[in-house]
């Protein structure tokens, strides 16, 4: 069995979207051939992005070789002051942590390995992977969960800063053997941006589900008579607020994607739709209750202070968020808004999980993606994303559809199945075997933008 070393600071027990993946990853990938050596940090730093759950630290992981960057983690800036700080290579003093930890720590235990793979979370993840891959002689694979500087949710301070990175992203991907991205999109726009990867290996492996999450019987739910509507994950509401407040002043900076609108990746234009059915006709709203798990700013809670409909949970751990999901009457999908015909590079990780559920979905969504992906499952219905108009008309149909006891639209299983995990590690497995020159396991055509 060949051994690999992963780099992946998002790793159990750290909860959320990115562990998942990285999570899977390392339990899949020795039925394909491959024993991973995980890097990664101390596991004990509760924050926004990386909330600790203890549900997740996987039996199935146990007896993985696992080295843990040497704490305590120092506490660190966020934001603005991170991003400009690592522009001019002045990391924080949490990532400069990492970023050391993890060399130290990979030096050592990539002895024996036969590639890398870097999670990249943070971005500058790369480096330390590039430098253990000059030092080990070995390659390494670059796995972005979003596309670094492609990213149209990701803000820059000024246009400069955004050109800077450009450059640094695409000087550090030139040097990996292979490039996973996470959307068909992303590795599109990739190789747009910068024609000179096309000659590498560039795929495209989505986040996805377990299907074993979903085998079991249907969770207990009271029968209270409540209509529910269920988001998880975080929301981008303050970010959202604060742009819309300081848009002249971002156009004129740059650093921005132009017409870019983060605040409908939020509960704030569902809430407005159900409002707006309360005026017209408050019986039909009587019972819906929209619950929202998920680390909540305070810009998201004085949101839904003004409405009666939502039932704030907080952050939940992985299962019960699960539970959540197997139970909603609507799984509510929202995202952040374009110009029509601009495609979105981006598919939230709850997605995955909201179409292997078999829940229907409101999904309030730009073009990409995201809309061809939940087309072809046949359980979504969509709006764009700020529309309260259709939204509010959706969720008329999906209310009265549920008390009227109509049968729910089937999901397709041929449409849901290419984003099992197990498959998906199965595709990251073949690039691997590409990677390393390993006879009998060509890349499948359908994940390979190119082939080197």
């Amino acid at each position: 069995m060949r051994r690999l070393l992963f780099l992946a600071y998002h790793y159990p027990p750290v909860g959320g979207g990115g562990v998942q993946r990285n999570r899977r990853f390392a339990e899949h990938l020795r039925s394909y051939g491959y024993d991973p050596v995980v890097i990664t940090g101390t596991g004990t730093r509760d924050a926004r992005w990386s909330p600790l759950d203890a549900t997740i630290a996987d039996p199935a992981l146990a007896d993985l070789e696992t080295h843990r960057v040497q704490g305590p983690e120092p506490g660190g800036d966020t934001g603005t002051s991170r991003l400009v700080n690592g522009i001019i290579d002045r990391p924080d003093p949490h990532l400069r942590w990492w970023l050391d930890g993890s060399l130290r720590a990979g030096l050592e235990a990539g002895r024996s390995c036969d590639a890398i793979l870097a999670s990249l979370v943070p971005y500058e993840t790369a480096q330390t992977a590039i430098t253990l891959s000059e030092r080990l002689g070995i390659p390494w694979i670059a796995d972005l969960q979003d596309p670094w500087a492609l990213d149209e949710m990701w803000l820059y301070p000024t246009g400069l800063h955004h050109r800077i990175d450009k450059r640094r992203m695409r000087r550090q991907l030139a040097t990996a053997a292979a490039i996973v991205m996470n959307t068909p999109e992303a590795a599109a726009r990739l190789t747009r941006e910068f024609p000179e990867l096309a000659s590498r290996i560039v795929v495209s492996i989505t986040n996805g589900f377990d299907a074993a999450d979903f085998d079991g019987p249907m969770p207990a739910r009271e029968d209270d008579g409540t209509f529910r509507i269920v988001h998880t994950g975080t929301m981008h509401t303050t970010t959202g607020l604060r742009l819309r407040r300081r848009k002249r002043v971002r156009r004129w900076l740059g650093g921005v994607t132009p017409h870019v609108d983060f605040l409908p990746r939020s509960h704030v234009y569902l809430l407005k739709a159900l409002e707006r059915l309360k005026a017209s006709d408050p019986a039909l709203v009587k019972g819906v209750e929209v619950h929202l798990a998920g680390v909540l700013t305070d810009a998201d809670r004085e949101i839904a202070e003004g409405s009666e409909f939502p039932r704030l949970l907080g952050y939940l751990s992985h299962e019960e968020t699960l539970a959540l999901v197997r139970t909603a009457d609507l799984l509510f999908l929202p995202m952040h808004d374009l110009a029509l015909g601009h495609k979105a590079g981006l598919v939230p990780g709850k997605a995955y999980e909201y179409l292997a559920s078999g829940r229907p979905i409101l999904a309030a969504v730009p073009d990409g993606d995201v809309r061809d992906i939940l087309g072809a499952v046949g359980t979504a219905d969509f709006c764009r994303p700020a529309d309260v108009n259709e939204m509010a008309a959706l969720l008329r149909s999906a209310i009265e559809r549920a008390r009227s006891g109509a049968a729910l639209p089937e999901a397709n299983a041929d449409a849901v199945a290419p984003y099992e995990r197990r498959e998906l590690t199965r595709r990251l497995a073949e690039t691997i075997d590409v990677v390393l020159g390993v006879s009998g396991a060509p890349l499948a055509a359908s994940t390979s933008t190119s082939v080197a």
